[in-house]
């Protein structure tokens, strides 16, 4: 799978990006050098000049790339996304059974992410961490119409639509396929956080990942009682 991920160029929009970082070495470097600052210090404290510092460039350098720490935030969990969906087709490749299917898609979106090397300039641990926890700053905002229509969501808008056609194949009638599904992704990133942080706000079970069988009990569930 490592060498298959190293042979495909993910698409990020367009509208994210002034200059796309895949194109050059520096463009790599901000964006390795990027992902490490956020989950270090948080996208509150994370500026391009502590960035730039961070890989002996200059902030002019940076804005070549990204118009604002914003723009950054919206390429990173549009290229998460990206990469999501990748993940999710190969792991329902050859795969008939609905019921099966939905399940690994369950898996994917509450599993803890580990960085696996396949990307040398980003590390997917991390940037799993940064979605989890800031991306939400980029559509509870007021300006989410507009960051919308750039584009900036349409990522993940089709990730969840994937799965959600996972679970009207199961059961046609179900009438909230979207809501179901964008539940269990931003859920399961709140329990992660919890367990880590704030344990007494969850549950967790030994020998179990709570997360990813709570979650699936409640799809499954959710499926079932509207046939």
């Amino acid at each position: 799978m490592q060498d298959l991920k190293l042979n495909i160029q993910l698409q990020v929009h367009e509208n994210l990006y002034l200059k796309h970082p895949e194109s050059s070495k520096l463009g790599k470097r901000i964006i390795k050098a990027g992902i490490d600052l956020i989950y270090e210090v948080g996208f509150e404290d994370f500026n391009f000049r502590k960035l730039a510092q961070s890989i002996n460039t200059s902030e002019a350098s940076i804005y070549r790339y990204f118009e604002s720490k914003v723009k950054m935030l919206l390429y990173l969990t549009n290229w998460y996304w990206s990469w999501n969906e990748y993940r999710l087709a190969f792991l329902l490749a050859n795969i008939s059974n609905a019921k099966e299917k939905l399940k690994r898609s369950i898996q994917l979106i509450t599993e803890e992410v580990e960085n696996d090397g396949a990307f040398e300039h980003i590390n997917e641990a991390k940037l799993h961490q940064i979605v989890a926890l800031d991306s939400p700053k980029a559509y509870l905002n007021k300006q989410v119409d507009s960051i919308n229509e750039e584009g900036a969501f349409l990522k993940y808008k089709n990730f969840v639509d994937r799965i959600s056609e996972l679970v009207l194949e199961l059961n046609p009638n179900y009438l909230y396929p979207h809501m179901l599904i964008s539940t269990v992704i931003e859920g399961a990133h709140m329990q992660r956080h919890f367990a880590a942080h704030l344990p007494r706000l969850t549950d967790q079970v030994k020998g179990k990942d709570a997360v990813a069988d709570f979650y699936e009990e409640i799809v499954f569930k959710a499926i079932e009682t509207t046939k």
